[in-house]
């Protein structure tokens, strides 16, 4: 473990895992900024030509496997390739994928969202096990304070990523926009490979069981394991190429969200009937339910960023700057934006109500992050009514929009996500923990169909879908804060002692 302070007073290979994963999600956001955009644009204007269910359906699908592949990636992490080989392999696969995506095939465009998505599922949950293995776990302030840092780096990626990637696939050539989100992947890589030594010996290896014969023998069955499932996947792919087997996208998509639904709902009720919990165990973990679904909600809308927002900013936005019209990808930028500009005033504002007995607990965090993002599509509704006006929306609209989901985010995320490492009993901590991420994967698949909903030539003829659309959000996202922030103080006795 490398223990020097060279980087803002922290252990030189924080830098390490900082420009990798700022690097990591430039190249997701950028790509996320086109990926609809580009699948429902006209066939003559360089783009598939899908119809925007079955584009919707692709997006949803996309960003839902980001998140559950983190899953089995953070497993062949713990149990085969150890955390630093599992993030090198998983930006060289990033990086294929988006350069599968710079060229012009059907083909090479489902082929590169594989490679992203299985290269995200390696990457992603085993780059920030590493961040933690930077520090002594007895260092905790230090260690929040480094993980405080390593979240910066997201978020300047990600703000960066779409002014780029944005300007380049809309305004000059989409497979540029792809290519560019490639070579950032592609950076990171190398500064990683590069400066992985200032790791000291973090993530080196898997944890290994004592008996070496055993071990020997788990290492050959995942190895047999991987190559099997490489291969049914290299004939599965071929089978879908030559179109032998035919898949309609929005049928698994919706299919998708019962099966994770349903598989949670089972995973809970397994739980409580058969793991012997404690009373006050099975209360948490009742909580942890409730988190779920509070969390699932709010993705559904806060990942509309990628899907119906964005193509309400591509046709529903006036985006011109005198002669310029600025790229509708432009608009993604505000999120991560506000997110590093009100993280630190919402951080000081929370001390401040902690210090008057004021902080509010955090089931009412949670209904607040719902409140916020049902407040952001009420101004997306005043926005379509400028539509059924006959005029394009200002900017401001979005821009309000996304600030008020950023509020949200801030009010639900981290306060959900430390809540669960806290409510888990210890020997569930890992499972809940995917639990968790399965509801970022149920929200950004349901983000995915609803934006499926924006038929622009039914929307043409009738401009007042637009506004029942978001209405929709609204009063769905407005009744889950309410009944989050009602059941507030029996879900706040449940959790017994955690804050």
């Amino acid at each position: 473990m490398n223990s020097s302070k060279t980087f803002f007073g922290h252990p030189r290979g924080l830098a390490t895992l900082f420009f990798t994963e700022m690097w990591e999600r430039f190249s997701y956001y950028g790509m996320r900024a086109l990926l609809l955009l580009f699948m429902v644009a006209a066939v003559k204007e360089g783009g598939m030509g899908l119809d925007e269910k079955i584009g919707g359906a692709v997006y949803g699908l996309y960003t839902m496997f980001v998140y559950l592949l983190a899953l089995p990636g953070g497993w062949l992490a713990d149990k085969f390739f150890g955390l630093r080989k599992s993030v090198f392999y998983g930006g060289i696969l990033i990086t294929l994928g988006h350069f599968c995506l710079a060229f012009p095939f059907i083909q090479t465009f489902f082929i590169g969202l594989l490679l992203i998505v299985m290269g995200t599922g390696l990457l992603k949950p085993n780059i920030s096990s590493l961040v933690g293995e930077l520090y002594p776990i007895t260092d905790q302030a230090r260690r929040d304070s480094g993980f405080s840092i390593f979240y910066m780096g997201i978020n300047i990626g990600a703000t960066i990523a779409p002014i780029i990637t944005s300007y380049l696939g809309e305004n000059i050539n989409w497979h540029y926009g792809f290519a560019a989100a490639g070579i950032g992947m592609l950076l990171g890589t190398i500064q990683y490979k590069l400066t992985e030594k200032t790791l000291g010996d973090a993530g080196l290896e898997p944890a290994k069981l004592s008996d070496p014969v055993l071990q020997s023998r788990r290492e050959r069955n995942i190895r047999n394991g991987l190559v099997i499932f490489g291969l049914l996947l290299i004939a599965f792919i071929s089978l879908l190429l030559t179109r032998v087997i035919i898949i309609d996208p929005v049928a698994v998509a919706q299919a998708s969200v019962y099966a994770i639904a349903g598989s949670v709902i089972l995973y809970f009720a397994y739980v409580l009937l058969f793991e012997k919990l404690e009373k006050e165990e099975k209360n948490k973990i009742k909580v942890i339910a409730v988190f779920f679904l509070a969390s699932s909600m709010f993705y559904a809308g806060y990942e509309q960023q990628g899907s119906s927002l964005n193509l309400f900013a591509a046709r529903y936005t006036d985006r011109f700057i005198g002669s310029f019209e600025f790229p509708a990808g432009w608009f993604q930028t505000v999120p991560a934006g506000a997110v590093i500009l009100f993280v630190p005033i919402f951080a000081w504002l929370w001390v401040w109500l902690a210090k008057r007995n004021l902080n509010p607990s955090t089931p009412v965090k949670l209904s607040l992050g719902l409140f916020f993002m049902g407040l952001g599509f009420l101004v997306m509704m005043g926005g379509s009514m400028v539509i059924v006006g006959g005029s394009k929306a200002l900017p401001t609209w979005l821009v309000a929009t996304y600030v008020f989901n950023t509020f949200g985010e801030i009010c639900l995320y981290p306060i959900g996500l430390s809540a669960v490492s806290k409510l888990a009993p210890k020997r569930l901590l890992g499972q809940m923990m995917g639990v968790w991420f399965m509801s970022l994967a149920l929200g950004n698949l349901s983000a995915g169909l609803f934006g499926g909903e924006f038929d622009d030539s039914a929307i043409s003829a009738n401009p007042q879908l637009l506004v029942d659309l978001f209405w929709t959000m609204v009063k769905w996202l407005f009744i889950a804060s309410l009944l989050a922030l009602l059941i507030s103080k029996p879900l706040r006795k449940f959790m017994g002692d955690i804050r």
